[in-house]
């Protein structure tokens, strides 16, 4: 564990930090033998961070791995054995010169079939986003239909059981019209009978009503003026 942290520590500093400063002073200065060197450094590095992904899984258990890596980034830095351009002048330019025709056709290849891949790929994403988003609406559009018609009929059932119907309305001013009715028809019968009852009383009693008055109206007269 602390070999790796150390390693690690090691390829950090001096294996990234270190030859990127000098690189910007390379760039700056405009020196290009400086930036050939540092440009060959950068090519071995990148070749070491890919094979360094294998090796971790499958040869860590060697016995000195982490210190031969520190090792490797050490030669691979120093002025004096030269690593980086020796291993790029040995072994790197060589192989890349003679397959740079098939290496080349097969980086073209390769971006026009990511591209087509790309735009086959992004024409399928927005065609099943499309019947997403319109699936989604359907069935948005039916949940809102059906929410509104559970809506209205409740509105309908409140306002049925808060408020009388036209038809209730109507039987009840039809109730309380009849029972007007009665009433005035009750008392135009209580008046008749009364009338009746009068007009029906007997000719003895209406005679004697008669007479006192007739008494009545003598007795005044004959009082003295």
């Amino acid at each position: 564990m602390v070999s790796w942290i150390i390693s690690r520590l090691v390829v950090l500093i001096f294996g990234t930090l270190y030859p990127a400063y000098y690189s910007y002073k390379a760039v700056k200065s405009k020196d290009i033998k400086e930036y050939v060197k540092w440009m060959m450094y950068w090519i071995i590095f990148a070749l070491f961070m890919s094979v360094e992904t294998f090796t971790d899984i499958f040869l860590c258990w060697f016995p000195f791995y982490y210190e031969l890596k520190i090792a490797f980034v050490a030669w691979l830095l120093s002025p004096y054995t030269k690593g980086s351009s020796l291993l790029y002048r040995k072994f790197v330019h060589p192989t890349l010169s003679s397959k740079e025709k098939e290496i080349d056709e097969c980086l073209i290849q390769a971006k026009d079939r990511s591209y087509d891949a790309l735009v086959h790929f992004g024409k399928r994403g927005l065609n099943v986003a499309a019947s997403a988003a319109v699936t989604a609406a359907a069935k948005g559009q039916g949940a809102l239909s059906e929410r509104l018609r559970s809506f209205s009929m409740q509105d309908l059932s409140t306002i049925r059981g808060d408020t009388p119907s036209p038809v209730t309305v109507r039987a009840a001013s039809s109730k309380n019209v009849k029972s007007k009715l009665s009433r005035s028809a009750t008392q135009t019968s209580e008046a008749s009978g009364e009338v009746e009852q009068k007009i029906t009383q007997p000719p003895s009693k209406a005679m004697s009503v008669k007479r006192q008055e007739e008494t009545r109206t003598r007795v005044s007269s004959k009082k003295p003026q």
